[in-house]
């Protein structure tokens, strides 16, 4: 075996040669004649092309299973592409790959053509041996002891046993060629699932390179470049079967099938999920991710039960809410005259008017909202510390214990290896590596430009939310002026909703909903481009580095309007006579909280911007990849199955993308900060959320099972950065429910007042309104700031001499009149003292619950420590048990070549012996 290049070193895959690579008896494999495209003729398959059926997974002979196929068509550039594509066939046929091309004749369009693509047992062998991948080599035999309490409740929700365990257990090592003879190989075209074979055939793919010997060039390498520059139009393994139906073909699996039938319709949603088999199928890398969705999706269970019984509580001391009672009484609400909202357009108004919205405020700021804050502080926590647990089993279980020195050796990017000038020792292996160098200079200046750039956006996207502030600020008195005569007004059952206030909010948010979208669509490219631009090693490197640099830009374009609402809006007003603006500008003064307190409109405000992107989500996720495909298909829709290819109809699907995963995540992550940071102000948000993860697993299973072709099989042994990310919301959750629940909610000045202000001794709310309001003198109120004539309402006349304003503040006449008094002060020491005690509750309570719960089961540790054993006890016994065998046949001075693969009766003896 030698390297395919001219460049010494310049190239990881292994040449094999003939013999090695086509002439395997044992599987039956015989090298076929081919062209530089490496396509096989008919008449030497041995099968008729008219009566085979063309929905199969094999070549034309039935044997050989199809592991990936390439498309192309030609086009004006035809010849230079034609030149690139006989390069790469032809050293993918030096690898060892054997290759079967359908000639666009034989395509529905006429003009495809498709390279089916087939790795033989050596190339197999060889590039296991490479990756590190582990294979069987003894049934499992500890016993499962765990026991579920109560486990009959759960009957309903299970699935077949050979849907969720499609494969033994088994203790596993690394493969080495060297000893296959040490593993449980009985079939070896069945040794490794197809999975692993489309894994091994994209390693071989992205490496393989496309130029002559003689004018070696690093750069022209991988079918990620040929797919870039159009010479391949495709590159996809193949979907087993149809998922609607089996296959005919008795050789194949028919997995596809089994995953819709039992986790892709949404009548399943009640169901387990089959991980092992989407771990078989998909790999572990998207295995992951719906173990963590299904997992997250189960603890919501908890907090949505948790919010509904505080909603309900909400709901249920309706009636015992002394505050409202006061706001919508004729006798205390109705003589109350508030001051006027905006300058100029806005008039005076009753607080009775508030009415409404001062009841539904009271559904969710009540005292069970600082009871929920705390318990989602602790929840959050066992959240993470149980998927650490589930996570260390999923790893024991699917052979990922050790992957990550693994992936930091073997799982190297070829557009880094591109890059590598030069070899440097390895530390740890003490083999030499290609490096790539990098000068000081060079790096700083890439950080700098990289983390310059994110910096940029973000404050690009804050300028646009500081515009939509002003707009806000502009637009209200106008919507207050025109609304004021409106025939909205009129209207019975909508009229008192349609309010400046949420002409306001909706127009806003509808402009400030058009501005993420565009600015999420361009930084998008930004972050991978400067991703690109970084040249990171590995991949795992690559993703948690584009994850941190989109989920700082997302987090800024989705919490900013929220955390305005929560923490800005209302706090800085001033007061009537000495209002603040925006810059300084008198056309634009600070806005005010709607006049039912700004914790509901916190909430109106988490509500529509977390479903109305939930519902959107689900819609686009699974409405457009459908409609693609219909579109896409409606040509061969009539031809007949046989004819209907598999590879053709998985051309038709759409590509699942390598950063298709990415998005999956972030939509969850970003829905995990809506739950978390401000769920004081919605106790249903959890319910929603669960609700809409429901549907969410059901949409991403149905889409990736049906509207997708098969994506390439990757490893992952967690959910990378997006656990740094969770851990750090869930931090700053606490801070953000404790600011919420002391400065948004009325929480802590109600209990103030109760406990030291309440005139009568009285622990109850009686006369709180009333001690809540400022007083100011309307005749000091600046003429650029009061009202038109013609905006004040009829009841307005000149005997009303005062208006009230929500603050704390001596009235006029007073010797520190319009200061602020202290019952102020307490207040605020109050709500200081509220945010200290309850970060500090509830990080102790974290800290001990993280404390307590072991991050890695004791019985999974227990199996980690059994199969390493079993792994150094049996190689010793096998290499032990060779050498008696060898001694014995040079003492019977036996002729015969050493067995290397020996047959399945010998393999049983050699087992009974070790």
């Amino acid at each position: 075996m030698h390297r395919i290049t001219g460049r010494e070193g310049g190239d990881s895959l292994i040449e094999m040669s003939p013999t090695d690579s086509f002439n395997d008896d044992i599987n039956g494999y015989h090298q076929h004649p081919s062209s530089s495209s490496g396509s096989l003729q008919q008449g030497q398959s041995g099968v008729d092309k008219q009566t085979q059926s063309k929905d199969s997974v094999f070549f034309r002979d039935g044997v050989r299973r199809i592991d990936f196929v390439l498309s192309y068509v030609e086009d004006k550039d035809g010849e230079r592409k034609q030149e690139r594509r006989n390069l790469y066939e032809a050293n993918l046929e030096k690898v060892g790959l054997e290759l079967e091309t359908e000639d666009k004749s034989e395509s529905e369009d006429g003009k495809t053509y498709f390279v089916k693509i087939h790795a033989p047992w050596e190339v197999l062998a060889t590039y296991a041996d490479v990756l590190k991948i582990k294979v069987p080599f003894k049934v499992n035999d500890i016993p499962d002891n765990r026991e579920i309490p109560m486990n009959w409740l759960s009957t309903p929700f299970r699935l077949p046993e050979h849907i969720m365990q499609p494969e033994p257990d088994f203790f596993t090592a690394p493969f080495n060629k060297s000893k296959s003879d040490f593993f449980l190989i009985d079939d070896k075209d069945t040794f490794f699932p197809p999975s692993t074979r489309n894994r091994i055939v994209y390693y071989i793919l992205s490496r393989c390179s496309y130029f002559r010997d003689e004018c070696a060039d690093k750069d022209k390498k991988g079918i990620k470049r040929l797919l870039n520059n159009g010479t391949y139009t495709a590159a996809f393994p193949l979907h087993d079967s149809r998922y609607w139906t089996r296959s005919r073909d008795a050789n194949c699996e028919s997995e596809r099938y089994n995953l819709y039938n039992h986790w892709a319709k949404f009548l399943c949603f009640f169901k387990e999920q089959p991980l092992n088999l989407i771990r078989k199928y998909y790999g572990e890398k998207i295995g992951i991710y719906f173990a963590w969705l299904g997992f997250y999706t189960e603890m919501l269970l908890f907090a949505a039960i948790v919010g509904t019984i505080c909603f309900i509580y909400g709901f249920l001391t309706y009636d015992d809410n002394q505050w409202s009672k006061e706001i919508c009484s004729e006798n205390v609400g109705g003589n109350i005259v508030m001051c006027p909202l905006c300058d100029k357009k806005c008039s005076y108004w009753k607080l009775n008017t508030t009415c409404n919205s001062s009841w539904q405020s009271h559904l969710f700021d009540n005292v069970a909202t600082v009871f929920f804050a705390i318990f989602m502080g602790i929840w959050v926590t066992l959240f993470l510390e149980f998927w650490k647990r589930r996570q260390a089993r999923l790893e024991y279980e699917w052979d990922l214990v050790d992957f990550e020195e693994e992936q930091q050796q073997l799982q190297l990017r070829p557009e880094y290896e591109t890059k590598c000038t030069s070899r440097k020792m390895n530390r740890i292996t003490q083999e030499t590596e290609w490096v790539m160098e990098r000068s000081a200079t060079d790096l700083v200046g890439k950080l700098f430009l990289c983390w310059a750039t994110v910096i940029l956006w973000i404050s690009l996207i804050i300028a646009c939310i500081i515009g939509v502030i002003a707009y806000r600020l502009a637009v209200y008195a106008a919507f207050a002026s025109i609304m004021k005569d409106s025939p909205t007004a009129h209207l019975e059952v909508v009229g008192p909703y349609i309010t400046p206030q949420l002409a306001t909010s909706v127009t806003a948010s509808c402009i400030n909903f058009v501005i993420i979208m565009i600015l999420n669509l361009m930084y998008e490219r930004v972050a991978v481009w400067i991703t690109d631009m970084e040249i990171p090693k590995t991949h795992l490197e690559y993703e948690n580095k584009l994850t941190m640099k989109m989920f700082l830009f997302q987090f800024v374009n989705y919490y900013s309007s929220c955390f305005y609402v929560a923490f800005f809006k209302g706090k800085f007003v001033g007061y009537p006579g000495k209002y603040a603006y925006m810059f300084g500008w008198h056309k634009l003064r600070n806005e005010e909280c709607d006049p039912g307190g700004c914790l509901i409109e916190l909430t109106t405000q988490l509500v529509i911007v977390m479903t109305g992107k939930q519902v959107w989500g689900n819609i686009q996720e699974a409405l457009v990849p459908w409609l693609m495909n219909w579109w896409g298909s409606r040509k061969s829709r009539g031809h007949p199955e046989s004819l209907y290819s598999r590879w053709e109809q998985d051309h038709d699907l759409q590509g699942f993308g390598h950063l298709g995963l990415f998005y999956e995540y972030l939509e969850m992550v970003i829905q995990f900060g809506f739950i978390t940071l401000f769920v004081a102000s919605f106790p249903l948000a959890p319910l929603l959320a669960l609700i809409n993860n429901i549907i969410e697993v059901r949409v991403d299973a149905w889409k990736l099972t049906t509207q997708f072709r098969r994506p390439v099989a990757a490893k992952a042994h967690s959910i990378g950065a997006w656990e740094e990310i969770l851990n750090g919301v869930a931090v700053l959750s606490v801070v953000t429910n404790a600011f919420i629940v002391a400065f948004t909610s009325d929480m802590i000045p109600r209990l103030v007042y109760m406990y030291a202000y309440q005139p009568e001794g009285a622990m109850n709310m009686k006369g709180y309104i009333n001690n809540s309001l400022s007083v100011f003198n309307i005749s000091e109120i600046p003429v650029e700031s009061r009202p038109d004539d013609d905006e004040n309402p009829v009841w307005f006349n000149s005997s009303i001499t005062t208006c009230r304003y929500r603050d704390y503040r001596y009235p006029p006449g007073h010797e520190k009149q319009y200061s602020h008094t202290m019952q102020f002060w307490h207040i605020l020491a109050a709500k200081l003292a509220f945010i200290i005690i309850m970060e500090h509750v509830v990080f102790i309570v974290k800290f001990f619950v993280a404390w307590m719960i072991p991050d890695v089961p004791s019985d999974v540790r227990a199996r980690v420590k059994r199969e390493r054993y079993l792994v150094q006890e049996y190689l010793h016994n096998y290499e032990v048990e060779k050498l008696k065998i060898q001694l014995s046949q040079n003492s019977n001075e036996c002729t015969c070549t050493p067995m290397i693969y020996p047959s399945l009766a010998k393999h049983e003896v050699l087992s009974e012996c070790l």
